[in-house]
């Protein structure tokens, strides 16, 4: 699968003649990283699915689809496993997307009820 997908990723790359460090600057990981992607060496791509898909100006389904039909050996189970390890990982990226901005929120309201802190004590000493 990951040989396919790679495939790809260097046709798309390619139709929007960009280089492999362009690429890779998008996804803010090295050249050599992505070339392993695109030899099908890595399947860290699956960690990149949203940003692939923003660059080459695809949708998820059509990056997904192509990894299930890469390897005709592949029976229906193991298709079905790494649709279900994708998701998995999509879930996770977001999950933990949450959490940052959840933290992030927090810490405005603690910032914004200090200042209203700090208002009410300098109109009432004055």
């Amino acid at each position: 699968m990951n040989i396919t997908v790679g495939n790809r990723l260097k046709q798309w790359r390619k139709a929007k003649n960009m280089s492999q460090e362009e690429v890779a600057d998008f996804l803010h990981i090295s050249q050599s990283s992505y070339a392993r992607m695109e030899r099908g060496k890595s399947g860290s791509w699956s960690s990149y699915v949203k940003e692939i898909c923003e660059l080459f100006e695809i949708n998820s389904e059509e990056l997904i689809k192509i990894g299930l039909r890469s390897d005709t050996n592949e029976n229906a189970d193991s298709n079905k496993n790494v649709v279900n390890q994708l998701s998995d990982k999509i879930i996770a990226q977001y999950e933990a997307r949450i959490k940052e901005l959840k933290k992030i929120i927090k810490n405005l309201i603690k910032n914004q009820k200090q200042i209203i802190q700090d208002n009410k004590k300098g109109s009432t000493n004055m």
